[in-house]
């Protein structure tokens, strides 16, 4: 599969929903009744860290038995957690940031890339080697929505997701930018509710979340 084809996939998945929620599992048994949570609460495409050593059977549990439900992988460091990924039925990777081996495992793999940015020459870099779509990455701590609205007119081929920092009341600050299709976030699955079985609260943050849609501004 070539780079556009996956870039397209790409595209499309970021779009499903204005934010895409960075979840930490501890327990494999929360990811299914997460994962429908969130799906019905207007959130379809979910991101699973790979910070734990239950990541891995959360995928694949999401995959299997969660209808509607578009799952990828985050924190994909090296070629052998993107293979990982791809065997547990992920369906897109993103990586805080880049290395050339993790580059040559992308170029590999059937499996769509996001990968992390921090500057305008990391984002070139990128987008020499076909890569439209990227994760600004941390997003508030590197200069925030100011910054990536900057990034606009210089490089307007490329679309971002902005992850790290963002909340349910700054993402509105991000997603009205015109290089913005979606904004990544870890408060739709507090760790509480994890642990407590909060799907109801869950649902109720995924459904706050989908209101963002009206701040778009692509």
């Amino acid at each position: 599969m070539n780079i556009e084809t996956k870039q397209q996939q790409l595209e499309t998945t970021m779009r499903l929903a204005p934010v895409i929620p960075v979840v930490i599992i501890e327990d494999a048994k929360h990811a299914v009744p997460m994962a429908r949570a969130l799906v019905a609460g207007g959130i379809p495409a979910i991101e699973v860290t790979l910070r734990t050593p239950a990541a891995l059977d959360a995928i694949r549990a999401i995959a299997a038995e969660v209808e509607g439900a578009v799952i990828g992988v985050g924190t994909v460091l090296s070629a052998k957690d993107l293979h990982a990924a791809e065997q547990a039925g992920a369906r897109f990777a993103v990586s805080p940031g880049i290395s050339p081996n993790l580059l040559e495992a992308a170029d590999d793999s059937a499996l769509p890339l996001l990968p992390g940015v921090a500057t305008a020459s990391e984002a070139m870099s990128l987008l020499e080697r076909g890569y439209r779509n990227l994760k600004f990455f941390p997003a508030v701590p590197a200069g925030g929505a100011k910054l990536l609205g900057a990034w606009a007119s210089p490089l307007p081929q490329i679309r971002f997701c902005p992850t790290g920092g963002i909340s349910l009341t700054t993402a509105p600050d991000f997603l009205c930018l015109p290089n913005v299709l979606c904004v990544g976030g870890s408060w739709l699955t507090p760790s509480d509710k994890l642990k407590n079985g909060g799907w109801a609260e869950i649902e109720q943050l995924a459904r706050e979340a989908a209101l963002l849609k009206g701040v778009i501004g692509r």
